[in-house]
């Protein structure tokens, strides 16, 4: 699980942990953390926790419905003309602009 692998070294790091720092607070050897990190080892889910509540986080985990939604926005933008998806992006771009110079506006007096 590579993923296990990236989410200890990103907890390590976010730390401010060295993987020789992490292995004596986790009671383990630096070549291990080596391995998990690297996806040559594949962390059990007790391990996974363990090793981040050694970095100062936990891993929250839960089941969510699944949501397919973004499939379907997709499909609708890519089944509207792209002279409709390019007037609405120059819609979109003249809306930014406007926003910008009232901000900047605002912001200097």
């Amino acid at each position: 699980m590579v993923l296990g692998g990236n989410l200890v070294r990103e907890a390590r790091r976010r730390a401010g942990l060295t993987q020789v720092q992490l292995a004596e607070l986790a009671g383990t050897t630096q070549s291990a953390i080596a391995r998990l990190e690297s996806g040559r080892t594949d962390p059990t889910f007790g391990q996974l926790q363990k090793l981040l509540k050694a970095c100062g986080f936990s891993l929250l985990v839960r089941l969510d419905r699944y949501d397919d939604s973004d499939r379907w926005q997709a499909q609708a933008v890519l089944d509207t003309p792209v002279e409709e998806r390019l007037d609405r992006l120059a819609d979109t771009v003249e809306m930014w602009a406007a926003m910008r110079e009232e901000f900047q506006r605002q912001r200097a007096g």
